[in-house]
């Protein structure tokens, strides 16, 4: 493993923790303080709280029933993603013990971050699990529970994450009704809460898996060809092209790559040929190897697992 593979590695998990802690302090500075809880594995975790009068902590709880979605996801999506969803609930576990320790980071009355009106916790609780959770997912991690139904079915069938988040999260807000001095304003406050994160996910990750389709005219194809295949691990397609004006046969490059690596095509090519012409175009959906799977409901065959 060559040095610039051990520093994406250690960039991931710097990434994930930083999600981790964002998706955490949701729940520990916004939520939990103020009996509120959103959709998904914690929200029920902190239903139970509540209803065991904060006997039966989301510390003790959240890791105890991932237990068995951890081997799920690990069969299912990969051990390298099994791992990380074992170490962001494991982070996540730790910090929903040790960060309402922190007085200050609380929402309550007389604390620094004290909201006086309460239709605002939900709201930025919401918004910060979606930033959190986001992060996780982008950078192959999950914080267990319904993250990994999501990611598992969001694996197999085009159906966006926001979308399997709301009907997963429905029953669990609803529960809270069940939990004596719960009333129907504190179910209101979790499904807007679920609504916002459920908004805010999908732009988030969707944001880092954004696709541009690139078309590069120059007279040098074939050293911006090369840099792209080589340096970048992208394919590139030549077409066959005619310059109406001169009449002259040109080679026109056909470039799909991530957003976030527009900008090494956009140096190479200045570099290599300063006069050429590029057109960028957005690309809603880009299906194959090194982009996203091709999703469309059909069965695949079992795989055979050899020992």
């Amino acid at each position: 493993m060559d040095a610039r593979k051990i520093w994406k590695i250690v960039g991931d998990y710097c990434m994930l923790s930083l999600g981790t802690l964002i998706f955490a302090l949701a729940w520990t500075s916004f939520m939990i303080p103020s009996n509120i809880a959103s959709g998904g594995l914690v929200g029920l975790c902190a239903i139970i709280q509540y209803a065991s009068f904060g006997t039966i902590k989301v510390a003790y709880s959240f890791p105890i029933i991932n237990g068995i979605l951890i081997i799920v996801g690990s069969l299912i999506l990969g051990k390298g993603f099994g791992f990380r969803t074992i170490f962001v609930i494991g982070l996540s576990s730790l910090l929903f013990e040790v960060l309402p320790q922190f007085d200050f980071l609380l929402c309550l009355p007389d604390h620094p971050l004290y909201l006086s009106e309460k239709i605002l916790v939900p709201i930025i609780g919401g918004l910060m699990e979606a930033i959190g959770i986001g992060i996780v997912i982008s950078y192959g991690g999950s914080s267990g529970g319904s993250d990994i139904v999501a990611i598992v079915i969001n694996k197999f069938w085009p159906v966006s994450l926001g979308t399997v988040f709301i009907y997963c999260d429905v029953l669990v807000i609803a529960s809270i009704l069940l939990v004596p001095e719960r009333t129907f304003q504190d179910m209101i406050y979790g499904y807007v809460s679920m609504v916002v994160f459920s908004v805010a996910i999908d732009m988030v990750t969707m944001g880092r898996k954004s696709n541009v389709q690139v078309l590069i005219f120059s007279d040098h194809y074939k050293e911006i060809a090369d840099f792209i295949i080589n340096d970048m691990k992208r394919g590139v397609t030549a077409l066959n092209a005619i310059g109406w004006y001169t009449q002259d046969d040109k080679r026109v490059l056909l470039v799909v790559v991530r957003k976030r690596e527009l900008r090494d095509v956009t140096r190479a090519v200045k570099n290599v040929d300063p006069k050429a012409f590029m057109s960028v175009s957005q690309a809603s959906g880009v299906y194959g190897e090194g982009f996203e799977e091709i999703k469309a409901g059909i069965k695949r065959p079992k795989k055979i697992w050899r020992h």
